[in-house]
């Protein structure tokens, strides 16, 4: 074979020797991402190793926890024992099992209508920023007198006439929310729609579709996610809010904000327990908080 003959195989070999680039990218990244946790600040870390507890609770509640979510095992309100690590409530219900397996009800719920929101808002602040003109006035108009009422009474009326329910819950505050989430994705995606190569993008005749999902997307994604955590700690609270009113999640189902409500006379009597959910409330709140902050931090670094 000639040395002509030879070149092609070489450069086949050398072709495929070579790391493709998207997961070269990919792996510049992950290392890149690790390099920016081992920096985390405390409060970062605190903050995640809460949430991993958190999430960890939430996913394997019934084989973590002592007794189920629903049955009675004593009389109401026994003290803490070791039948009961942290007592029973008003039906005696383990306190601590309901704990576990709020976890789950009240996080899960929080998330799907936070990932709710955001589908609603994000989508038509895009499309609102994309479009402009009387789509974007028409749309503002709309979320301007939404945010006129606030959340928790606008949620009170809603649910008082469509009813309490998870799926009412969660489809309620969904809309709600939504309408905070769209301020946020118009506002910096009207920043991204005039440079220029989202205008190369129209001039060459690419999809709406297109222009928002790869070209304004991932410009925007650092704040989103952001609001996002910020967003879940808004939509969490008024959960528990409204389920300490009794519009929220409805018994028997466990959740921390009703848990407060039930066994709230223990405190007349010098019992911590119904403080209990009310502080792992306040802890995730807290922990997510933390987390968001290092975050917006660690990306305002990598821009600059």
């Amino acid at each position: 074979m000639s040395t002509d003959a030879r070149q092609p195989a070489r450069a086949a070999g050398t072709a495929i020797a070579v790391e493709p680039a998207p997961a070269a990218a990919r792996r510049g990244l992950a290392r890149r991402a690790w390099r920016e946790l081992r920096r985390a600040p405390l409060s970062a870390w605190f903050g995640l190793i809460v949430i991993a507890i958190y999430l960890f609770a939430a996913l394997f509640a019934p084989a973590i926890a002592p007794y189920t979510e629903t049955d009675t095992h004593a009389g109401p309100f026994e003290p803490w024992s070791d039948q009961h690590l942290l007592g029973t409530d008003q039906l005696g219900r383990d306190m601590l099992s309901r704990l576990i397996f709020g976890a789950r009800n009240t996080i899960g719920i929080a998330v799907l209508t936070t990932a709710l929101a955001f589908a609603i808002g994000g989508l038509l602040g895009l499309f609102a920023a994309v479009l402009g003109g009387w789509t974007d006035q028409v749309v503002s108009r709309i979320v301007d007198v939404m945010m006129a009422i606030p959340l928790l009474i606008f949620a009170l009326v809603l649910l008082s006439i469509f009813g309490p329910g998870v799926v009412n819950l969660i489809l309620i505050l969904a809309v709600l929310e939504s309408t905070r989430v769209f301020r946020l994705t118009r506002a910096v995606a009207m920043n991204v729609v005039v440079l220029d190569f989202v205008e190369a993008a129209k001039l060459q005749g690419e999809k709406l579709g297109w222009i928002m999902t790869r070209e304004i997307l991932p410009n925007i994604l650092p704040p989103l996610i952001a609001e996002f955590g910020l967003r879940f700690c808004f939509v969490f609270l008024t959960i528990s809010a409204l389920s300490f009113l009794g519009l929220g999640i409805q018994p028997p189902t466990a959740d921390w904000g009703s848990m407060v409500k039930d066994n709230a006379t223990l405190i007349s009597y010098g019992d911590i327990t119904p403080l209990l959910p009310a502080g792992a409330i306040a802890l995730l709140t807290l922990a997510v908080n933390f987390v968001v902050d290092w975050f917006l931090h660690t990306t305002s670094g990598l821009r600059e």
